[in-house]
């Protein structure tokens, strides 16, 4: 009887499948991207709506314009919105991926996953701190722009924990936070594009390339 017999190649490719799933968090699903893009087109819209914004260069003329109490309800509303579309997209990322590693047999709670929360929760918690400095010294029109450079690094800080995918994300993202600090008091489109848009094609991709 003739023995199956494992080629070089064959046996090459399953000790790198090992190392990668000893060393990186490959179980991120590309549909949490997906609809953590669409819940941000969601709350865009909504604070579009909101707001009744006459253009989206808005926040560079009439926003600064307006009384104190006025900017301090809609900046409100603002920041509600914002908490609203990361609880969702968070909740979905949770579920989603822990879905996805329970189906590859792997473990969401593992010491990769946790090197991959700290590489990402880091950048993120300095850029929080920062955009809240900025809201305290009134420089709204730069908020949005600091949150895509500050989410940019934070995606390329995690990369090496993760798809090598996501610090080409990352890169767009600080890029995209960059020219979004030179044509200031376009931040809500801006961000729509940054967390919306994006999003969606990255996730769309990544669920293509590697779930599909």
């Amino acid at each position: 009887m003739k023995q199956n017999r494992t080629s070089p190649l064959e046996t090459l490719t399953e000790i790198k499948q090992l190392m990668e799933r000893s060393s990186r968090f490959i179980s991120l699903s590309g549909l949490s991207g997906v609809f953590a893009g669409l819940y941000a087109l969601a709350g865009a819209y909504a604070a579009y709506d909101y707001l009744g914004l006459e253009g989206v260069g808005y926040f560079s003329g009439r926003f600064l314009a307006e009384n104190v109490s006025s900017r301090s309800e809609k900046l409100g509303f603002l920041i509600a919105d914002a908490v609203i579309i990361l609880c969702l997209a968070v909740g979905t990322g949770i579920y989603l991926t822990t879905r996805k590693a329970k189906k590859d047999g792997n473990s969401i709670f593992d010491s990769t996953a946790k090197k991959l929360i700290i590489n990402l929760s880091i950048p993120l918690a300095v850029g929080g701190i920062f955009c809240l400095a900025l809201y305290f010294h009134g420089a709204f029109i730069f908020i949005a722009p600091s949150l895509l450079v500050f989410y940019g690094l934070a995606l390329i800080n995690a990369s090496k924990y993760t798809r090598n995918d996501i610090r080409g994300f990352g890169i767009v993202e600080i890029a995209l936070g960059l020219l979004s600090s030179f044509v200031v008091g376009y931040g809500l489109l801006f961000w729509a594009i940054g967390f919306g848009v994006l999003h969606i094609i990255y996730g769309a991709y990544m669920y293509f390339k590697y779930e599909k």
